[in-house]
Parts: C-alpha cells; sequence; structure tokens
C-alpha cells in the first residue's frame, strides 16, 4: 500500500512539474510582439497588407510546426517583407521571439525548416535549411520588398497602387564554416575543399551539377556530409 501510496506522488509531482515547465515555455512564447500588418507610406498614407498587390508571404497560410524542442506544435507562416515568423495564438497573431530558444522552425507539411542565423557577412535572419551536416550545409534567403504608391506623373495619369515584389531566391553553401554566396560555378567548392578534389570532379561529372538549383544543392550536401 506504502509503494503504491509513493508512486501516486511521485506521478503527481511529475505531472505537476511539466505543466509548470508549459507555463514557463508558454510566457517565453508570448515574449514575441503583436502582429501589425500596417506600413506607412512615403505620403503617411497608412497602409494594411490588404490595400498592397502582392504579398509578403511565400505562403500566406499558416502551416503546423516545430518551433522548439518543449513546446506543443504551432501554427506559423514566414513573413519575407518583415523577416519574422508569425504564430497564432487562439484567434490572435503574434510574432516569434528571435532568441535561442526559437532559432529552428521545422514545418510539417510542405516539409520546409526556417533556421534563424549569421551567415558570413549576412545579417542575422531567418533562412530556408535546404540541407545541413558536419561538414556542409546549404540554405536560401527569400527577401520581399515593398515599393510606395507612385503618383500619377500627368494630372490625366492614374497613381500606381503599393506593391510587395520578392526576388529569387539567394542561395549559400557552407563548407566547414567558409560561405559561398550565390555559387556560380564548381571551382567554388572544390577550392574551399581541396582535399576532396577528386571525389568532387567526379561527382560533378556524374550528376551535371548546377549551383544555382535547390535540389542539386541538396544532392551536393549530402554527398559531401557522407564522403
Amino acid at each position: 500500500m506504502k509503494k503504491i501510496f509513493f508512486a501516486l506522488i511521485v506521478l503527481i509531482g511529475s505531472y505537476a512539474f511539466s505543466q509548470n515547465n508549459i507555463i514557463l515555455s508558454r510566457n517565453d512564447l508570448l515574449a514575441g510582439a503583436s502582429f501589425d500588418n500596417r506600413i506607412s507610406g512615403a505620403s503617411g498614407k497608412i497602409l494594411s497588407y490588404d490595400d498592397i498587390s502582392g504579398s509578403p508571404y511565400p505562403e500566406k497560410s499558416f502551416k503546423d510546426a516545430k518551433i522548439a524542442e518543449n513546446y506543443q506544435n504551432t501554427a506559423v507562416r514566414y513573413n519575407a517583407y518583415k523577416d519574422e515568423i508569425e504564430f497564432k495564438d487562439g484567434s490572435e497573431i503574434r510574432i516569434l521571439p528571435k532568441d535561442s530558444n526559437f532559432q529552428r522552425v521545422e514545418i510539417t507539411s510542405p516539409k520546409q525548416t526556417l533556421v534563424y542565423l549569421t551567415l558570413e557577412d549576412e545579417p542575422t535572419g531567418y533562412y530556408y535549411e535546404i540541407a545541413n551536416g558536419k561538414t556542409a550545409s546549404a540554405y536560401k534567403k527569400i527577401k520581399t520588398s515593398f515599393k510606395d504608391i507612385q503618383p500619377a506623373s500627368t494630372p490625366y495619369g492614374t497613381d500606381q497602387p503599393a506593391s510587395f515584389s520578392t526576388t529569387a531566391p539567394t542561395y549559400f553553401i557552407v563548407l566547414d564554416g567558409k560561405v559561398i554566396k550565390k555559387p556560380k560555378n564548381q571551382k567554388q567548392v572544390i577550392d574551399l575543399l581541396p582535399e576532396k578534389k577528386g571525389v568532387l570532379n567526379s561527382f560533378f561529372k556524374e550528376n551535371k551539377t548546377k549551383l544555382d538549383k535547390e535540389e542539386d544543392l541538396k544532392k551536393l550536401v549530402t554527398f559531401l556530409n557522407q564522403n
């Protein structure tokens, strides 16, 4: 009987501890700012995202994601204009804090990973992870810019509406801590890994690798981490 009583005490204590951890984790999560979709144009006019053509989001809908080890999955989306991850808190939208607790956000479907990091000579921010490992990793950066309303050049013309514009992704390869931005040719990779020159030449020849293609970068990084 005493053993059963002791087991119950341990179980209740463990449950209370886990609940307390959830509360603490939630407080950390809610440290992020509230979502604001307003932009102040040069004319002083306040615009909402709905007033602007295009979108600041690579994907506008929220996706289920693992945001940290000690949190339940959360619905998120990436704002490429503000370089922020938004998440749903009930009916409210908030901004994921940019701190060490939330450096890696793994979207369930379609499977994508956003990593908050600093690459050489680049500002700290969110990058889509293409592949990673001890020797090599690859990332892409998506940026969206805002163009304000353009007044008509003549009294009879019409104003050009405000718009969001997303540029083509910028790719990065990280080899033993060194970064290649917008990799252009195979020699850039070989020069950073001269000891792998032979196997790399064979790999490039066999696979006809194009360093501006995401699938090719993924295949290259996987190969480097296995050889």
